[in-house]
C-alpha cells in the first residue's frame, strides 16, 4: 500500500493575484463540449491513489514542513517558494506529473480571489455527433431540450450541498462544478466533494491539474457578473474557499480520458478530499454547509428512474458561469463504446463549467442521494451525460473516505 502524503500550506506574500483567463479556441459547431474535469486514480487502496496535503503556517507566517515531505517534493523537483511564487504555470511535459502517486496540490493563500474566481473559464472537450450512430450498446432517442432553472437565492437554502470547482491548466484558469457528499468514515463530518475526473486530470495526453479549490455555494446571493466586479471575497465565497489535499480518479480516465470522442467518459469521475485555505473553527465541510448528499452505487438503470436532477454553474454561452442552474428530466441511455458501461442521459440545455456537478435521484433507500455527474454534451446544448455510478466509482470514493477514516 502507498503511503498517505500529507498536504503542505504555502502563504502568499504581499498583493493578491488576478489572473487573467486565456480564450480557449473555438470548437467546431458538430462537435460536442465537455463540461470540465480532470482525472484521480481508481479505487484499489493497494494499487491506486495518492494525495498531498498540507502543514500549516506557524506564528509569523513561516512554514513547517517534515522532513520526509520536503524529500518527496524534491524528488519531484517542487521548490515550495518558487511554487507559490509562480513555477506551478510551468506546463512542461516532463515536469507535468501523470501518475496518481505523483499528485501534489499546495495551498497558495488568497490565489483564488474573486477576480480570478470569475474569470475562470470552461476547458473544451469534445465528440463529435457521428461518434454516436455506430454503437453496439443502448443508446436511446436523443431527449427534447430541458431549458435549465435558474436556482433561486440564497443558493444555500436551496441547494447547499453545490459548488464551484476552480483549477488551473495549461490552457488558462478553468472551472467546473461539484458537490458536498457524505463520508461514511466521518459521519456528519465529511470533507468529501464529487466531480468529473476531467476537471482533476487531463486524461491519457496530460497529468494532474493545479491548484484545484472547491467554493461551496459560490455567488451564494446569485449577483449578476456586473455585481461581481466589485463584490468581496466573502461575498463570492462565503463558506471558504477548500483546497484540494488528496483526489482519486478512475484508472479508466487516467488512462483513456480525452478531450475529443467522449473517450473515458463512462468512468469521468473524481472523489476530493478538502481541506480549507483559513480556520473553520475545526468544522469539516459538511458542517460548514449544514449539509451533504449520500452516494449511491445501487442507483436504478434507466427504466426504474423517474427523473434526475442535474445541478452545475454553466459557463459557456448563453450563459456566464456565474449563477447556479438546474434541470430535472427522465433520463435515458447513452452508450458511446460498447465495452463501458451505459450513461445517462438527460435533456438539459447547461454547457460548460456544469461540468462535474452532481446528478440526484431518489435513491436504493428511497431518499435522494447523488447518482451521477456531467460528463459530457452537444456544443449546441440540449442534452447532457453522466456515467453510471458502479463499482469503479464505489472503489475509487472508499478508498479516499478510507484514507481519512477518523480524520
Amino acid at each position: 500500500m502507498r503511503s498517505i502524503r500529507p498536504s503542505f500550506t504555502a502563504r502568499r506574500e504581499g498583493s493578491t493575484r488576478r489572473g487573467t483567463s486565456p480564450a480557449l479556441a473555438a470548437v467546431a459547431l458538430a462537435s460536442m463540449l465537455a463540461l470540465t474535469a480532470t482525472a484521480c486514480e481508481s479505487g484499489d487502496p493497494a494499487a491506486d491513489g495518492e494525495a498531498s496535503a498540507s502543514a500549516t503556517a506557524e506564528g509569523d507566517g513561516g512554514i513547517t514542513i517534515p522532513d520526509d515531505i520536503k524529500d518527496q517534493l524534491r524528488e519531484h523537483g517542487i521548490d515550495l517558494d518558487k511554487w507559490q511564487n509562480g513555477a506551478w504555470k510551468n506546463w512542461d511535459k516532463d515536469d507535468w506529473l501523470r501518475e496518481a502517486e505523483d499528485f501534489i496540490n499546495p495551498i497558495i493563500e488568497d490565489l483564488w480571489n474573486p477576480d480570478r474566481m470569475r474569470e475562470a473559464e470552461e476547458p473544451d472537450q469534445g465528440v463529435d455527433e457521428g461518434e454516436l450512430s455506430g454503437d453496439q450498446g443502448v443508446t436511446d432517442p436523443t431527449p427534447a431540450p430541458v431549458e435549465a432553472e435558474a436556482v433561486p437565492a440564497k443558493y444555500h437554502d436551496n441547494a447547499p450541498e453545490a459548488g464551484k470547482l476552480l483549477f488551473d491548466a495549461p490552457e488558462g484558469t478553468m472551472v467546473c462544478s461539484a458537490t458536498v457528499v457524505e463520508d461514511p468514515a466521518n459521519p456528519g463530518k465529511s470533507n468529501l466533494v464529487w466531480t468529473a475526473g476531467h476537471c482533476v486530470h487531463a486524461g491519457k495526453k496530460g497529468g494532474w491539474y493545479r491548484n484545484i479549490a472547491f467554493v461551496p455555494s459560490y455567488n451564494d446571493a446569485a449577483m449578476s457578473a456586473a455585481e461581481l466586479q466589485s463584490a468581496t471575497k466573502e461575498e463570492v465565497a462565503p463558506y471558504g474557499v477548500w483546497w484540494a489535499d488528496w483526489v482519486q480518479t478512475s484508472d479508466q480516465w487516467i488512462e483513456q480520458g480525452g478531450a475529443t470522442g467522449g473517450d473515458g467518459a463512462a468512468y469521468d469521475f473524481a472523489v476530493l478530499h478538502v481541506t480549507p485555505e483559513e480556520g473553520s473553527g475545526g468544522k469539516s465541510l459538511e458542517e460548514t454547509v449544514g449539509s451533504a448528499l449520500p452516494v449511491d452505487f445501487a442507483a436504478p438503470a434507466v427504466p426504474g428512474v423517474d427523473s434526475m436532477t442535474a445541478t452545475g454553474y454553466p459557463a459557456a454561452a448563453p450563459y456566464d458561469g456565474q449563477t447556479l442552474y438546474q434541470c430535472q428530466d427522465k433520463p435515458g441511455r447513452l452508450s458511446i463504446n460498447a465495452s463501458d458501461p451505459t450513461m445517462y442521459r438527460i435533456g438539459c440545455t447547461m454547457t460548460g463549467g456544469s461540468s462535474g456537478g452532481g446528478w440526484v435521484a431518489t435513491g436504493s433507500d428511497g431518499k435522494p442521494a447523488l447518482v451521477s455527474n456531467t460528463s459530457i454534451g452537444p456544443v449546441s446544448s440540449g442534452w447532457l451525460a453522466g456515467p453510471r455510478l458502479g463499482e469503479e466509482a464505489k472503489g475509487v470514493f472508499d478508498a479516499v473516505s478510507g484514507k481519512f477514516a477518523g480524520r
